[in-house]
């Protein structure tokens, strides 16, 4: 996974999510849901990349991709971008391995 820590960055994978598609985990350091789910997300075998934001240290990141997308904001949140969109979506417990496996197969694939 790797980290997302400035608006320009987050722009810059948005824009070439038209020829790479990737998974973006929004989460909270202190919200078990959100550990629940980064473990789940850490058996996830896929060839995507994974960008994670950590709200309380980049919260104008979190804003942005709200704002970019128009995608309410949750935390933890995880999506799955193509195309320059937000294109599938889970929060809390509904993100696990098995369901985020099959949204990747049904959606990008």
């Amino acid at each position: 996974m790797n980290r997302i820590r400035s608006i320009e960055t987050w722009r810059a994978l948005l824009d070439k999510s038209d020829e790479q598609p990737f998974l973006l985990f929004k989460l909270s350091m202190t919200c078990f849901a959100s550990i629940s789910a980064k473990k789940e997300l850490q058996k996830l075998q896929t060839e995507l990349p994974i960008y994670v934001v950590i709200v309380q240290m980049n919260r104008n990141v979190s804003n942005a991709i709200e704002s970019d997308l128009g995608v309410k904001h949750e935390t933890p949140q995880l999506l799955i971008l193509k195309d320059k969109r937000g294109i599938w979506q889970a929060t809390h417990y509904h993100i696990k391995e098995s369901i985020v496996k099959d949204a990747i197969e049904t959606y990008v694939y």
